[in-house]
C-alpha cells in the first residue's frame, strides 16, 4: 500500500536543496523526505507536558496570551518599623 503526498507552491530554492541532499544521500527525493520525517518523529516522540501541548495549540502564534506562571512557595513575613 503506497500513499503519495503532493507539495504545491514549494520554494524553488527549497526544492533544489532537497534534490541536492537526496542526490548526495543516493536516494530519491521521496525517500529522503521519508527519512527526514522519520528522524523528526524519533526526536519528538517524548510525550509533551500538558503546558507544552497547550502552548503549542493555543499560544501566542494563535492569538491567545498565556497566563503568567503563578508564584508558589513560602514568602516570609516582614516586620518593618517604617513610620
Amino acid at each position: 500500500m503506497s500513499t503519495s503526498i503532493t507539495v504545491r507552491d514549494i520554494d524553488p530554492a527549497d526544492k533544489s536543496w532537497l534534490k541536492r541532499e537526496a542526490r548526495q544521500a543516493g536516494v530519491s527525493m521521496e525517500e529522503f523526505v521519508r527519512r527526514m520525517i522519520h528522524e523528526k518523529r524519533e526526536k519528538t516522540e517524548g510525550r509533551p507536558l500538558p503546558s507544552e501541548a497547550f502552548a503549542r495549540h493555543f499560544g501566542e502564534q494563535h492569538g491567545i496570551e498565556l497566563p503568567a506562571r503563578p508564584r508558589t512557595g513560602y514568602t516570609p513575613l516582614s516586620f518593618s518599623t517604617e513610620d
